[in-house]
C-alpha cells in the first residue's frame, strides 16, 4: 500500500534433497506468484465488502497511493479475498466450535435468496454469537439439496440447540432428517409475511393492475412536473414557496397552483408509505388509492374556496380533481378498497396478537417483538376463535387457509427458554423469534449490489456471487475476529501464514459466467444447424 516495490530474492537448492529455498520473508508480504501484496488485497476486499465501494472507487484510492490496478485486476482481488477469508474460516472452526460450546452451544437460523434461474444462496448463522457459520449456493431449496449443506454443518459444529427457519417443505424436511429430536421454530416473521401473502395478495394484485389500467401515476407525475414548471416561471423565489405555505399570517401567493403541486405529491408519496417491511406489511398502493379518494372528497370544496388568477392557475385544481376523480367512481377500485381495508384489519389483528412487525412500528426488520411467549400464544388462540366465531371471516376461504396455517404451524410457533448445562454451570438460551438478521443482510446485500454494479438484478447477483461471500458479516464481530486471526495482529498476517491454497478452480467454482458474445449466439433458432453450417462452410475452405 506504499506504492510499487521491488524484491530481489536468491533462491538456493540443497545438493542432498533437492528442496528449493526461497525468501520466508518475501513470503509474509506477497503471495507466490503474485505482483500484488497481501496488504492490497485486503485493502481492496474491505473497501469492497465492507465499505461498499465500486471499482473505480477503489482504483482511485489505490493510486492515491501510487497503487496502480486496473479494474478487471480489482475485481478478481476482490473474489481472491473471499477465498481467503473462506480459507481462514475453515481454518477457524474448531476454536469456534469450542467457543460456542462453551457458551452452551449454538441457535441455527436457516434462510434463503433467490432470483429467477438463479442459483439459491442459502446461509446459517447462529443467533447466539451473531456469526455466520456456513453458506452454499445450491439449484433450488429441495430438501435432497439442503440435507448435505446441513450435515456439513452439523459435521463442522455439531448439533445446534435449537433451529429458526422458513416454512418452506424443503428446509423443514431437511432440518427433521438431519436433526432429530432438536426443537425446530418457524420464524415469525416469515409465518405472519405468508399468511398475509395469502389473504391480501389476490385483492392487491387486482387493485394494482386496476390502478395500471388508468396510468394514474403517470398522469399524477405529468400533472406535477408541470405545476413546478409553473411554479418557477411565475414565481421570482420559487424555492422559497414552501416557507410561505408554512406561514399561514401571510397571504400565499399562486395558491391554487402550489395546492395542486402539493397535493399532487402527497398522493405519489403514498406509493411510498409503510414501515420498512414490506408487502403484506405494508400496503403502498392502498395508501395510494385512498388518498385519491380523499382527494376527490376534498377537492370540490377547496375549488369553490380558491380564487383564480390571471394566469389561470384554477385549471390545475381541477385537473387534479378530475385524475382523482377517475379512480374514485371506478367501482371496481371502490370495491377492492373496501375489500383491502377489511382484510388488512383482520391481518393487522394477528400481527398484534404476535407482538411483531406491528402497524406504525420504526424498527423495520430489526424488529425482534416481544419474548414473553406464553401471552403471545394466548393472543393468538385468541383471534384464531374468532375466525371460527365471526361468520363473514368464517364463510371466507382465504380467511379459513389463515386458520389452516395457525393450526399447522402452532407448536413450531412458540419456543419456550433452553436450559444447558456447561463447564462453567447451567445456561438459559432464548431462540430469537425471527430470522430477521438474516433478512436484512440479504437486503443489504442487494443494496450493496447496486451501489457497484448500477443495476438492479439479484438474478444476475446471485450467478456471479461466491457462496462464502456472506461471510464479511463476520469481520464486523469482534468476538469472531478473535477467533479468526487466533492471536495474528491483522488479516494480512493471518493469510500470509495459511497453507498455500489453489485459487483458480475456486475462483470459476459456482459462478455460471457466460463467455461474451454467447448470450446472443444461444438464442439463435436451429442452433445445431447453424453450427453444421459453419462446419460445412470450414470444411470446403479447407479442401480449397
Amino acid at each position: 500500500m506504499t506504492g510499487p516495490m521491488f524484491a530481489h530474492e536468491t533462491v538456493r537448492k540443497c545438493p542432498g534433497c533437492g528442496a528449493v529455498l526461497g525468501s520466508d520473508t518475501l513470503r509474509q508480504v506477497v503471495p507466490v506468484r503474485s505482483n500484488v501484496a497481501y496488504d492490497v488485497l485486503v485493502f481492496v476486499g474491505r473497501s469492497m465488502y465492507e465499505r461498499y465501494k465500486t471499482t473505480e472507487e477503489i482504483r482511485a484510492e489505490l493510486a492515491l497511493r501510487n497503487v496502480h490496478l486496473c479494474p478487471s485486476e480489482i475485481d478478481y482481488l476482490g473474489r481472491k479475498f473471499i477465498l481467503y477469508l473462506a480459507h481462514a474460516h475453515r481454518q477457524a472452526i474448531p476454536r469456534i466450535r469450542k467457543s460456542m460450546t462453551l457458551k452452551g452451544g449454538y441457535i441455527l437460523h436457516l434462510d434463503a435468496t433467490h432470483a429467477g434461474d438463479a442459483p439459491a444462496l442459502m446461509t446459517g448463522i447462529d443467533s447466539l454469537s451473531r456469526i455466520v457459520l456456513a453458506n452454499v449456493k445450491i439449484p433450488s431449496e429441495n430438501s435432497d439439496h439442503i440435507i448435505p449443506f446441513l450435515k456439513d454443518i452439523k459435521d463442522a459444529y455439531r448439533t445446534p440447540r435449537a433451529c429458526v427457519h422458513d416454512m418452506g417443505q424443503g428446509i423443514c424436511k431437511a432440518v427433521k432428517e438431519v436433526f432429530p429430536g432438536v426443537p425446530d421454530y418457524i420464524c415469525h416473521f416469515h409465518f405472519l409475511r405468508d399468511i398475509g401473502k395469502d389473504i391480501l395478495d389476490p385483492a392487491y394484485g387486482k387493485l394494482r393492475n386496476r390502478l395500471k389500467s388508468h396510468a394514474i401515476s403517470t398522469k399524477l407525475s405529468a400533472l406535477v412536473r408541470e405545476t413546478r414548471q409553473a411554479a418557477c416561471e411565475q414565481s421570482s423565489n420559487p424555492m422559497g414557496l414552501a416557507r410561505t405555505i408554512l406561514n399561514v399570517k401571510k397571504e400565499t401567493p399562486f395558491l391554487p397552483l402550489i395546492s395542486a403541486y402539493g397535493l399532487g405529491l402527497w398522493a405519489l408519496q403514498g406509493k411510498q408509505s409503510g414501515d420498512g417491511y414490506g408487502f403484506p406489511f405494508d400496503r403502498p398502493l392502498l395508501c395510494f388509492a385512498e388518498r385519491l379518494l380523499e382527494l376527490e372528497q376534498q377537492m370540490p370544496r377547496l375549488i369553490k374556496l380558491s380564487k383564480n388568477d390571471k394566469a389561470n392557475n384554477l385549471q390545475y385544481l381541477y385537473k387534479l380533481y378530475w385524475t382523482a376523480a377517475e379512480v374514485a367512481e371506478d367501482p371496481e377500485i371502490k370495491s377492492l378498497i373496501e375489500e383491502m381495508r377489511w382484510r388488512s384489519a383482520t391481518f393487522d389483528s394477528l400481527r398484534k396478537a404476535m407482538r411483531i412487525a406491528l402497524p406504525g412500528g420504526t424498527n423495520g426488520l430489526n424488529d425482534e417483538g416481544a419474548t414473553n411467549m406464553i401471552s403471545i400464544r394466548e393472543g393468538v388462540m385468541k383471534f384464531r376463535k374468532s375466525l371460527d366465531q365471526n361468520e363473514e371471516l368464517a364463510s371466507d376461504s382465504l380467511c379459513g387457509k389463515m386458520a389452516e396455517q395457525i393450526d399447522k404451524y402452532l407448536d413450531q410457533l412458540f419456543n419456550d427458554p433452553i436450559m444447558v448445562d456447561t463447564p462453567s454451570g447451567f445456561v438459559i438460551l432464548y431462540p430469537q423469534r425471527t430470522n430477521n438478521i438474516l433478512e436484512h443482510f440479504f437486503r443489504e446485500l442487494n443494496r450493496e449490489n447496486r451501489r457497484k454494479t448500477g443495476h438492479n438484478s439479484k438474478q444476475r447477483m446471485l450467478k456471479n456471487m461466491l457462496a462464502d461471500t456472506p461471510l464479511v458479516k463476520n469481520l464486523a464481530n469482534p468476538d469472531y475476529m478473535n477467533l479468526l486471526l487466533n492471536g495474528k495482529t491483522d488479516l494480512e498476517q493471518l493469510f500470509a501464514g495459511m497453507n498455500p491454497i489453489s485459487l483458480n478452480s475456486e475462483l470459476q467454482s459456482g459462478v455460471d459466467r457466460i463467455l461474451p458474445g454467447f448470450r446472443k449466439i444461444i438464442k439463435l433458432p436451429a442452433l445445431p444447424d447453424y453450427f453444421i453450417r459453419l462446419a460445412a462452410h470450414e470444411d470446403v475452405r479447407r479442401v480449397a
